[in-house]
């Protein structure tokens, strides 16, 4: 039974809200009714660490002296709705026998109302309107009982199986009624109807607020001024608002704010209404004497004193409700609960912006900007942005923005994208509505996200850049009338001004990321592609050598998003597809553009044909056209035109993009089913004829001659490059270049006198023969002969790739290494699989040379230090990243072969030990090489962790001697590396066992291998190594290790060992097998004491009972996590430095920022152990008076993600504390419960 709160923090017996219950309140007819709801000081139990907030909003925005809305009618409300409710006649205080069996005349007085209400609005079936309608006619026949069934739907909304009897309704007060709730409310599970999983509850909670809301719409003229059951409602709303049951508070609140919503619709109506009643009295007023009407007069008089109290009244219950839950929800420790009231809160303000928009009620969404939460967040963005959409509205937000406007701006790089994205869209509506307000410099911070990753943040910027940048010099440009939008010279400064942003911003190095940012705005501008090309063919144009090429870029970028429509690469979209309608408007831009473009593309490449930057896009131009229109439209003429250029372009340039551009350009017009094939075939067989014998020619001359000039020498590689584009998308077998090749390349490796620019392009060559020879030879019919001449033709160039392996140049090994390992990966076993038994004479194995040059290359090339990288802008850092990506593809081939089976897997130990040493450049390659081979063979892969240790102790010890070796930096290094190796086996304990006791036993022996010399006192060279398989021993069961232990004294006996003297490695590797100090060893550094105690499960009151020393000696227990749903029980009163504790742990809600010194977003979910620290006792007299507070802490969501992340750290240590005093059948239990924590691997 959950225990109660302290008698000091209740209500005392003097206090209205213990008197009596609701009803012997409404009997007595007094003022009594609101006085638990509305008084602050009266009912609501008002914390301390809510006075830091709360009243400073009393003050600001409740009070008379600060303009408060409802102060002065509360008061006068309280006292008219007492006269009035002495006019009505009252309900028996003991009613008449049988008046309370209305639904079920056979229900005894004692039982509690059925719970129709609840399972109509579950079920959602019927009409709302209908059952409300039902309610109000069960609650006029009799008013105690429909108001406890009202009662008990939100109490059965909360999740409690608990109901208030008419016994608890008429002696009880509120208070105690919710606490004897509180004790039977139902612990087993974190989720309650709000936050239920499964289909039933997905729809609870709209038609949970759809039903307070058509509550007040059908109650608005007769029952919602009657004083009794919304009074009392809002009391009973406001008290569980305010309890520590995470499900009481946040479904109290839930309907407090939805109930206020609504008031707020009633109060506006009833302000028309009397707008409406004044102009009516007025124009009566103005007629004659002898057309007035006295009684009519009189008649809207009395109408508007009549409208004058109910708007009275409402606003009574529209600032109980304010008072006594919004100004203390809205910085609940639940972001739910915040986010809740941020919403409602904007809803009003836009609504009844009359009293609403203000800058005392504005002031709660701008403190609630900094909260560390998304979602709260997202609300307080999403209601400014209704606020500001709203013309009428922004001239009364002047000095909000002012206050708040840097707290908006800097919102735009929040961690959470869609919360950017609202920031963004946020500064848009500032941006039109309210000129002048932003500064230049607040613009200039927004203007680089339009090249943010994440593409709706990136789009939403694009759209404020068009409204700042674009569209008011577009504007006052254009003509008027139809023609507007499509005006020349508009489009000419439109593209201008994208040219200015682009240059001198220097934000970006490629222009298709601000295409696609503009794309959703302004895309009719960017697909004037007539407009592009006119600025691109012009010959009187001021447009410089940049300009040219970024305008060609713009061009090329628009004309793929209209064609392609999806963002360029690197750019994330949440959408998966497109709509039928998009398909349809890109289907037709694609031919307009093909049109408009086909006859103008050998007009573009004649003049930017000397310029390889210009070039090189231009014929990506083709790509993205629709190549049938060549036939369907009879431009077969452009198509000779573009065939002429592009040969024209081949042989004039070299550069690799220009020539692959080229190569791709052709072989999508070299396709069988157009019937321009001939055409371009033919003009393709014409260009290779052209550089065949032109390298034929070069060639003879390279071989019959000593010496060559430098231009003969870059013709040939000119060629060589020109071939081997267009041999990588072409076939060109039947031209013969592997004899020519293979011969030039033979005299580089006898000679040497080969220059390094014209082997690489050959070496490309000779490869790409292969493959191309390959494909002809995949099918059935392939014979004997040609299988085994294409296998002589492979050994060969493999022979040839190992000999450059040794070359001086270190772009021919690197280019000899990439072509032998897809080499060797495509001739190995896995080509046969698949039934493709008859390729098996092509299976080449590589010979154990090979193998060693290969491991011996990766040694020299790609473990090595690199140099420190500067700010990443220098030419020097950009080559240094260029070499680290080719060193990882270097060492992406070299795993693929050790996966795939090409080398043997030990050979896997060279990559493995440099692990920790490299984690940052090779890490996730090395972890996945890891894994895969742990999923091909466990054992195999932890014999060669171990020999990779071995290897690596081998060398230091060869090194620096056997003296002090365990004090060195590089031995704490290895024993780091075995770290990660024992993390990477995972929680599997029981899958991992017979290999953690072989692992231990092989290291074992190898520790003592060596013998220390005849007579020498010293110990083994390699007993050292016993430190490294000490981090292994927490992955061992409590069984295994007693049987290690055994094993180790036995190879001890061999070893002779001074008497009286116990060598260190030796001692630790014992103490990390004892189970009874392996738990605090096995914890990570640097873990707090906090992290510790959440762990380990005892009570915060238990706690508070152990000193320190017992505290430190602690063992991890088995105990579950902390479920969702916290203590429901009404906490008693904690010592400080407990109180304090909690706070840190939980967040309390005086971290949410409260005036202008707001922090910005708080740290992620998974902060990490950093957000962990040890407590010291509070000193400051403010920290101290929070003794006296209502505690409404609980442990957050974010804390039991954090501890369930970090547990996976310690989960040895659960297990060997688990398998001193459980059975095997409760260890297989507790393997399966670690499955939940959230682990990586290592």
């Amino acid at each position: 039974m959950p225990t109660l709160r302290s008698s000091s923090r209740l209500p005392s017996p003097s206090s209205p809200s213990s008197v009596s219950s609701p009803l012997q309140q409404r009997v007595a007819g007094g003022p009594r009714a609101l006085s638990a709801s509305s008084s602050s000081s009266g009912h609501v139990p008002y914390d301390d660490r809510d006075s830091d907030l709360a009243s400073e909003g009393d003050n600001d925005s409740l009070s008379t002296g600060e303009g408060s809305d409802f102060e002065d009618s509360l008061r006068r409300s309280v006292k008219k709705r007492a006269a009035k409710r002495l006019r009505i006649a009252p309900v028996a205080k003991h009613p008449k026998k049988g008046s309370l069996k209305v639904r079920d005349r056979g229900r005894k007085e004692s039982e509690p109302p059925a719970n129709d209400l609840f399972d109509a609005v579950k079920a959602a079936k019927s009409d709302m309107q209908s059952l409300v309608d039902e309610w109000l006619d069960s609650y006029k026949q009799d008013q105690e009982a429909g108001f406890l069934e009202l009662i008990n739907f939100f109490i059965r909304s909360c999740g409690c199986k608990g109901t208030v009897t008419p016994e608890m309704f008429k002696k009880m007060s509120n208070s105690e009624i919710i606490r004897h709730l509180t004790e039977q409310f139902n612990e087993d599970s974190g989720d309650y109807p709000l936050t239920a999983p499964g289909p039933s509850w997905k729809k609870f909670q709209d038609s949970f607020c759809e039903f307070v809301r058509t509550l007040v719409y059908q109650c608005q003229y007769s029952l919602l001024y009657d004083g009794f059951p919304m009074d009392n409602l809002i009391s009973l709303l406001t008290g569980l608002s305010d309890s520590q049951v995470r499900a009481f508070r946040h479904t109290s609140t839930l309907a407090a704010m939805k109930l206020m919503t609504s008031l707020v619709r009633v109060a506006l109506q009833l302000s028309l209404h009397k707008d409406n009643n004044q102009r009516q009295y007025e124009a009566e007023r103005s007629k004659g004497p002898g057309q007035r009407a006295p009684e009519r007069l009189e008649s809207l008089l009395e109408k508007r004193k009549e409208l004058q109290e109910h708007q009275e009244e409402i606003e009574g219950m529209m600032n109980a409700l304010f008072r006594g839950v919004f100004v203390h929800r809205y910085r609940d420790v639940l972001p739910e609960i915040r986010a809740i009231c941020i919403e409602e809160i904007g809803s009003w303000m836009l609504s009844y912006s009359t009293s609403f928009l203000t800058d005392s009620y504005l002031k709660y969404i701008g403190w609630t900007l900094h909260d560390k939460h998304r979602e709260v967040r997202l609300k307080c963005l999403k209601a400014l942005k209704g606020l500001y959409s709203n013309q009428d509205l922004v001239a009364r937000l002047e000095l909000f923005t002012s206050r708040f406007k840097d707290r908006m701006v800097s919102m735009v790089m929040d961690r959470e994208y869609d919360v950017a994205v609202e920031a963004v869209r946020l500064l848009i509506l500032l941006l039109k509505n309210m000129e002048g307000v932003l500064t230049n410099s607040d613009c200039e911070s927004i203007y680089p996200v339009v090249y943010a990753s994440n593409r709706a943040l990136a789009s939403a910027a694009g759209e404020f850049l068009y409204w700042k940048f674009f569209y008011p010099e577009c504007e006052t440009r254009m003509v008027g009338g139809r023609e507007r939008r499509r005006s020349p010279r508009s489009q000419r400064i439109f593209f201008q001004l994208l040219l200015s942003f682009f240059v001198e911003s220097e934000l970006h190095d490629h222009a298709a990321y601000l295409v696609d940012s503009l794309w959703d705005c302004a895309s009719s501008q960017l697909k004037d592609w007539e407009s592009l090309t006119s600025l691109l063919l012009e010959k009187d144009q001021n447009l410089g050598d940049v300009q040219e090429n970024t305008l060609i870029e713009i061009l090329v970028s628009s004309v793929r998003q209209a064609s392609e429509g999806h963002p360029p690469v690197g750019r994330v979209t949440g959408r998966k597809g497109l709509t039928s309608k998009e398909r349809k408007i890109q289907a037709d831009d694609k031919v307009k553009l093909t049109e408009h473009l086909i006859p103008l593309l050998p007009q573009l490449l004649a003049k930017f044909s000397a310029d390889a930057e210009k070039v090189a896009p231009l014929l990506q131009l083709l790509n993205y056209f629709d190549l049938n229109i060549y036939c369907t439209r009879r431009l077969e003429k452009h198509l000779e035109l573009f065939l002429q250029q592009l040969q024209e372009v081949v042989v004039k340039h070299a550069e690799p993009a220009v020539l692959e551009a080229g190569a791709h350009a052709l072989y999508l017009l070299c396709n069988p089913e157009f019937t321009f094939f001939g055409r371009v075939d033919f003009a393709r067989s014409q260009l290779v004829d052209l550089l065949t014998d032109r390298f034929q020619q070069e060639l003879e001359e390279l071989l019959q001659s000593s010496f060559l000039d430098e231009d003969e020498v870059y013709s040939l590689a000119a060629t060589l490059k020109r071939l081997s584009a267009f041999y990588n998308a072409h076939d060109l077998t039947r031209w013969e270049l592997y004899e020519p090749c293979y011969r030039l390349l033979q005299k580089a490796v006898d000679t040497g006198e080969v220059p390094r620019q014209v082997i690489l392009p050959a070496l490309t060559l000779v490869y790409f023969s292969i493959l191309w020879t390959l494909t002809h030879v995949s099918g059935s019919d392939a014979s004997q002969k040609q299988l085994l001449s294409l296998k002589g033709r492979m050994v060969a160039f493999s022979e040839l790739c190992q000999s450059c392996l040794s070359d001086v140049d270190p772009e021919i090994q690197e280019q000899a290494f990439v072509l032998l390992s897809d080499l060797l990966l495509i001739f190995s076993p896995q080509m046969i699989v698949g039934g493709r038994e008859f390729l098996r004479p092509l299976v080449f194995f590589p010979e154990a040379t090979l193998q060693s040059e290969l491991a011996s290359f990766l040694m020299d090339h790609v473990f090595i230090q690199p140099g420190e990288l500067g700010a990443g802008d220098s030419l020097e850092d950009h080559l240094q990243i260029e070499q680290l990506h080719q060193r990882r593809r270097l060492l992406a081939g070299f795993c693929k072969l050790l996966l795939y089976g090409v080398l043997e897997m030990e050979a896997a130990s060279d990559v493995f030990k440099h692990y920790n040493k490299f984690y940052t450049d090779y890490g996730d390659i090395i972890k996945e090489t890891l894994t895969r081979a742990r999923q091909i063979d466990r054992s195999h892969c932890s014999r060669i962790l171990l020999l990779s240790l071995k290897q690596l102790y081998t060398e230091l010890l060869q090194e620096q001697g056997p003296e002090g070796l365990n004090e060195l930096t590089a031995f704490i290094e290895i024993r780091d590396l075995a770290r990660r190796f024992a993390l990477s086996f995972g929680p599997q304990q029981l899958q991992n066992r017979d290999l953690l006791v072989t692992l231990h036993k092989e290291g074992i022996k190898f520790s003592l291998s060596e013998l220390p010399t005849a007579g020498s006192s010293g110990q083994p060279p390699n007993l050292a190594f016993l430190e490294l398989l000490s981090e292994f021993s927490p992955r061992l069961f409590h069984q295994d290790k007693q049987l290690l232990l055994s094993y180790l004294e036995k190879c001890l006996q061999r070893v002779s060992q001074a008497p009286g003297r116990q060598w260190a490695p030796v001692t630790n590797y014992r103490h990390s097998l004892s189970p009874l100090d392996n738990a605090v060893e096995a914890s990570p550094q640097g873990h707090s004491r906090s992290k510790r105690r959440r762990i380990e499960g005892p009570s915060r009151q238990n706690e508070e009972d152990i000193s320190p020393p017992q505290e430190e000696s602690l063992q991890l227990s088995s105990s579950p996590p902390v479920p969702t749903l916290t203590s429901t029980a009404v906490k008693s009163r904690q010592p400080l430095e407990a109180l304090e504790e909690m706070e840190e742990e939980g967040g309390s809600e005086s971290e949410i920022p409260q005036s202008q010194h707001l922090p910005g977003p708080q740290r992620s979910r998974n902060s990490g152990p950093q957000h962990f620290h040890t407590l010291h006792p509070p000193s400051t007299p403010h920290l101290g008076n929070r003794l006296t507070r209502l505690s409404l802490m609980e442990e957050e969501e974010e804390e039991e993600l954090a501890i369930q992340n970090e547990s996976g750290e310690e989960w040895q240590e659960t297990y060997k504390q688990q398998s001193s005093h459980s059975s095997p059948g409760e260890h297989w239990l507790d393997l399966l419960d670690s499955t939940e924590l959230n682990i990586e691997d290592f």
